[in-house]
């Protein structure tokens, strides 16, 4: 590994460290020449996936486009940088997992939302109005109308259980 500083070749592993799983290695070094430290990130290349668009064009799958549309819906929503970043490996994750070469785009889409919806309502219905390309407010309200009924049924069913737990008749 090259160092930064001197751009030396030679250098020691001090640390390594497992991260997210034993998906990635972090090492620190320290160059034999100039006794710098630096830190170095090893991970398995996936492999390259195809993305098949809507109108039928094949473009190389992108964590980064991927990190940007999904950071986009949590803009100024309360959601701390660690959750967004589970998410997006979440979906990553379920992308590479069977082994194809092509996935369609709306594949993704569908995984990306499946998960904002459990994270973050606005998140959703942000990232589902531009994916889903709400053609006006009708549908969007649709959209946010089904989510608060899952809420409130959600909200019902915990209630119950709470009723249950305590020996209270809901």
């Amino acid at each position: 590994m090259k160092c930064p500083f001197c751009h030396n070749r030679e250098s020691k592993v001090i640390d390594s460290r497992d991260l997210r799983e034993g998906e990635s290695i972090r090492r620190r070094r320290e160059c034999l020449k100039c006794g710098h430290r630096f830190t170095t990130y090893e991970r398995v290349e996936p492999i390259n996936v195809l993305v098949i668009k809507k109108d039928g064009n094949r473009e190389e799958y992108s964590r980064e486009k991927l990190s940007r549309g999904v950071l986009t819906a949590f803009t100024k929503r309360p959601t701390q940088a660690a959750q967004i970043k589970q998410l997006i490996d979440e979906v990553e994750a379920e992308i590479f997992q069977n082994g194809e070469l092509e996935i369609l785009s709306r594949r993704i889409g569908e995984l990306v939302m499946n998960k904002l919806q459990a994270a973050d309502p606005v998140a959703y219905i942000r990232f589902a109005s531009v994916y889903r390309e709400f053609a006006d407010l009708d549908v969007m309200r649709n959209e946010m109308d089904k989510l608060v009924n899952q809420e409130r049924e959600k909200r019902e069913k915990q209630h119950i259980h709470a009723a249950l737990q305590e020996g209270i008749s809901p």
